[in-house]
């Protein structure tokens, strides 16, 4: 593995969430990795998993290259804007059709499965309207749940670390250049630390 790849999952360009996508890249390769940059919605795949995992169905090219960059990554980063407390549509159908059994976990008779995806660090990075407290006490950290545990871990990345935005629709712009800044920041020394565990990237 010899890779940063990073997935952006916001359909607008010019996006705070493109932007702290941009930051990311840009310190990451200051810290000397190589960072591959997937803006996910214009990916041209179908995200429905038509048959369950009863009936496979064959990657179309898109798909298949993204599944390649995650197979060769040393870290892999998720962007995105949490909408209705999860996920955009468009990240989770590439989820569904992307970590599938066999390929992303199996199971080996036990109670719980095998991840595959093991040998590779994850953060996920997610902006929210709602702020700290909300999400903490009514939502229940539930993207820490279904996404850092249900999700990630559970096909074997590791570790999971996770960033939050809160209060974006409130955030100054001063504010928003700070965390553009911090993003920055983020992609160096993650890029630093996948070094260190991983071969050189």
């Amino acid at each position: 593995m010899s890779s940063i790849l990073v997935l952006l999952a916001h359909p607008a360009p010019a996006s705070f969430v493109a932007a702290l996508a941009k930051h990311y890249v840009q310190g990451a390769q200051r810290a000397g990795a190589t960072v591959e940059l997937i803006d996910v919605t214009t990916l041209q795949f179908d995200p429905v998993l038509r048959g369950g995992y009863r009936t496979p169905m064959p990657d179309e090219p898109d798909l298949a290259r993204v599944r390649q960059a995650v197979n060769d990554a040393a870290h892999v980063v998720w962007i995105f804007p949490t909408w209705w407390v999860g996920l955009p549509a468009v990240l989770k159908g590439l989820i569904d059709r992307l970590l599938l059994p066999g390929q992303a976990f199996v199971f080996e008779g036990g109670p719980l499965p095998r991840g595959l995806l093991t040998g590779r660090s994850t953060r996920y990075i997610t902006t929210m309207d709602s702020p700290r407290f909300w999400y903490w006490l009514t939502h229940r950290r539930a993207m820490a749940a279904s996404f850092a545990r249900g999700t990630l871990r559970f096909v074997g990345f590791g570790p999971v670390r996770s960033t939050l935005l809160y209060s974006v629709r409130k955030m100054s712009a001063a504010r928003r250049a700070t965390w553009l800044a911090k993003l920055e920041q983020l992609g160096q020394t993650d890029a630093q630390q996948a070094k260190s565990r991983h071969r050189p990237v």
